[in-house]
């Protein structure tokens, strides 16, 4: 007598749990453990990094325009140029008095030949003696946000009592900030796309390959009764649990290159390298907001990765059935 096909609540409970208590654990559709999940979660953790890596560059260029931003729109510079028989002190004192005596002009502020020297270190090097040298000066305006001055009416004042002055308000470099930030996060938003894309394609070539590597085992299963939304969430399982295992790794890999970038702007406070590089960036630390997008991203991936092994095997599934079908 021919054998009978097995019970279709005995193939099911051969997959991914004992088939009777105490029975020893069963052997899944898909192996746990083979070079092309290996690979997979290398893949997966390769895109999630340089997606953290795209999100929290973007953050950090975000937040150091609108810091900018808003540093600028609260100073004033006066420069004062040097010339021939040009007494340089007596011009700044001069500019001193009339620009804090004008109204929305909160503070002003010499820069000194100390912070002066500062400022040109990276160019020139330590030890400068500006007295030889045709340094222009400057004077810093803290300006009223609420009510800021007439910046003409405070530049003809100027101008008309000192020579080789002018007066810089920052605006013009504002608009380039907002425009900048604007383009930056625009071109970052396109990279993490086509970087999820990428992700999305690797995931459906690698789960029809393990369909392809499987296919006597799921032809079987499929052709006894078992259901596709049953072979479908045995694959969705196994490419979720690589999805969060590459995404994880990715995600910590990139979220420990920012630390370390924040450990070495904080002790590289105080050189000129560190200033500057503080001046762009601030210290490194994308903020709330990187981190809570850099956890979502690694979320968003795992789910992806798993909706997209998902929907690959039901489209599979319906393949070898419209074959079936045509060759009856």
């Amino acid at each position: 007598m021919a054998p009978r096909l097995p019970r279709l609540s005995n193939i099911k409970a051969g997959l991914g749990r004992p088939a009777r208590p105490g029975g020893g654990k069963a052997t899944p559709i898909i192996p746990q453990q083979n070079v092309a999940g290996r690979a997979l979660t290398l893949v997966i953790a390769i895109m999630t990094f340089l997606c953290c890596l795209t999100t929290g560059a973007v953050s950090l260029v975000s937040d150091a325009a609108t810091r900018w931003q808003s540093q600028i729109a609260r100073e004033a510079t006066i420069q004062i140029r040097p010339g021939e028989s040009f007494d340089m002190t007596e011009a700044l004192q001069r500019a001193l008095a009339i620009a804090e005596d004008f109204p929305g002009v909160i503070d002003t502020k010499i820069i000194d030949d100390e912070e002066t020297g500062r400022l040109l270190e990276p160019w020139l090097g330590t030890g400068l003696d500006l007295s030889e040298l045709p340094v222009p000066r400057l004077i810093l305006l803290t300006i009223d946000e609420t009510d800021p001055p007439d910046f003409p009416a405070l530049r003809a004042a100027l101008t008309a009592e000192v020579e080789n002055l002018s007066l810089d308000d920052h605006r013009s470099w504002v608009d380039r900030l907002i425009k900048m930030a604007g383009t930056t996060i625009i071109i970052g938003i396109a990279v993490l796309t086509m970087m999820i894309v990428a992700t999305i394609l690797t995931v459906v070539f690698a789960t029809r390959g393990a369909m392809a590597g499987n296919d006597p085992i799921i032809e079987v299963l499929h052709f006894v009764g078992a259901e596709a939304r049953f072979i479908a969430r045995e694959f969705r399982r196994h490419f979720l649990l690589i999805g969060l295992r590459g995404a994880i790794s990715g995600g910590g890999a990139a979220l420990l290159i920012f630390a370390l970038f924040h450990v070495w702007s904080i002790n590289s406070m105080a050189t000129p390298q560190g200033d500057q590089t503080s001046a762009l960036f601030g210290d490194f630390s994308i903020g709330m907001t990187g981190w809570l997008g850099v956890a979502a991203l690694i979320m968003v991936i795992a789910a992806l990765t798993a909706i997209t092994s998902h929907v690959t095997v039901l489209n599979y599934l319906g393949e070898m059935d419209r074959r079936a079908l045509e060759q009856s």
